[in-house]
Order: structure tokens, then C-alpha cells, then sequence
């Protein structure tokens, strides 16, 4: 779907909250990685918590 389009293409959100709003697949790769990084923080701190194990 998205192999071999430009990353500074734009198309428009169809429904949502933010629909109609003209997004690029650059966009929407760096949001899907900020919010991988994100819940990634989460779970480090929860097993922190857990575990008691600081940076393993």
C-alpha cells in the first residue's frame, strides 16, 4: 500500500477526531514510532517497578 510512494506525499485522514487533516506517510511513521517509543518508557518503568532492576 505504501512501497513505492514518496515519504512527502500527502493525503488526507478519513474519520476521527483529526479527520480531514492532510498528513504525509513521513508523518505518520515518526507518530507510530513516537508512540512505540512511548509504551516502550511505559513498560521499562513498570518492569522497574516490578523487578526492582534499574537499566538491565
Amino acid at each position: 500500500m505504501c512501497a513505492g510512494r514518496p515519504l512527502d506525499g500527502t493525503g488526507r485522514i478519513a474519520d476521527g477526531p483529526p479527520a480531514g487533516t492532510e498528513v504525509s506517510p513521513l508523518w505518520v511513521l515518526i507518530h507510530v514510532i513516537e508512540e512505540y517509543a512511548r509504551h516502550n518508557g511505559h513498560a521499562d518503568l513498570l518492569r522497574e517497578r516490578i523487578g526492582g532492576v534499574t537499566g538491565a
